[in-house]
């Protein structure tokens, strides 16, 4: 019995900052990869072609070479007062803490220079650090208003993170419009708004209940790089909802989430390698996801008893090839 039914893969939404960096300072950034198993895939989100020069300090940003962006931005701002990405960097890298001692208040100034000349990623990050109260002082009354300022001047993560605020009211009316800001920071090109604007089509919540919709945002999360969007998908794919049935695909994607650590991927993709369906059986590749999914806190009875007969020399062979595969994470 190979049982695929869907998540929940992601427990709970999370906030998505206004820009998200590199998780070491001075190190070039390893991106997760996002899946390469779409047909014709070729990159994932672009920014889109402004005509402008290029932005050498946000370049710097982006490759992990924090003091140099630090530099270039504040030499910017020394010939352009009204520089509004310049100032938005540098509160990146206070609020962050890279290429300089982390200070959220000096952030919060930074940020609010940026808004003040109608910066939506400024707005966004003000928002989220007035709701936690990180750097000024508390108040969600106010992060919400710069959020949803932020939002109608075509911020991404500020209609995320204002859906993630109505999802959870319970009400239609609040239900239809974080689908609605869903859409628009999905259409944006942010894999977790794809990855929960899915789950509202698979569900019916604030969209008419429709798994080809629900398939096809899956997919373009998981094309992202999202986990959890990725998950979902090779569920959808696996059992034929939605899109056309194809196990050996589906296979590929679990495999995918599996060995970049989610413990129901690697579930799923221990019981497909238990009676070997869109892989060839296997059961030591089977009992050593098996591990890495208990491993997790995921357990499953079934594996463990169509495992059970495994030799002493395959156990130990998992058993390895589980430690290996945690070791690599």
């Amino acid at each position: 019995m190979v049982l695929l039914a869907a998540g929940p893969v992601r427990a709970a939404p999370n906030p998505v900052p206004a820009k998200e960096p590199p998780a070491e300072p001075e190190k070039k950034p390893v991106r997760e990869l996002p899946t390469p198993y779409t047909a014709n895939f070729s990159g994932g989100a672009r920014p889109p072609d402004t005509g402008r020069p290029p932005d050498f300090a946000y370049g710097a940003y982006q490759r992990g070479q924090y003091v140099t962006a630090f530099r270039e931005a504040t030499k910017r701002i020394e010939g352009d007062r009204k520089d509004a990405a310049a100032m938005t960097l540098l509160g990146e890298l206070y609020n962050q803490g890279l290429g300089v001692r982390q200070d959220p208040v000096k952030a919060a100034d930074w940020y609010r220079l940026a808004a003040g000349q109608n910066d939506p990623s400024a707005m966004a990050s003000l928002g989220l650090m007035a709701m936690d109260g990180r750097g000024l002082a508390k108040d969600t009354k106010a992060g919400r208003r710069w959020l949803e300022q932020a939002a109608e001047r075509g911020s991404p993560t500020a209609s995320y993170n204002l859906a993630l605020i109505l999802i959870g009211t319970g009400t239609e009316p609040d239900q239809v419009r974080a689908a609605a800001l869903f859409r628009k920071a999905a259409e944006g090109e942010l894999g977790p708004a794809q990855h929960d604007l899915g789950v509202l089509y698979l569900q019916g919540r604030g969209v008419p209940k429709d798994a080809s919709q629900a398939a096809e945002w899956f997919r373009k999360s998981a094309d992202n790089g999202d986990l959890a969007g990725e998950v979902e998908f090779a569920i959808l794919l696996f059992n034929g909802t939605g899109l056309p049935k194809d196990e050996a695909r589906a296979a590929r994607y679990f495999l995918h989430a599996a060995s970049r650590g989610n413990a129901i991927a690697q579930n799923r993709v221990a019981r497909l390698y238990t009676v070997g369906r869109g892989v060839p059986k296997n059961p030591v590749e089977a009992a050593a996801w098996n591990l890495a999914a208990a491993a997790q806190g995921l357990s499953d009875a079934w594996l463990d008893q169509s495992l059970s007969g495994l030799s002493a020399d395959e156990r130990t062979r998992a058993e390895r090839l589980a430690t290996e595969r945690s070791e690599q994470k």
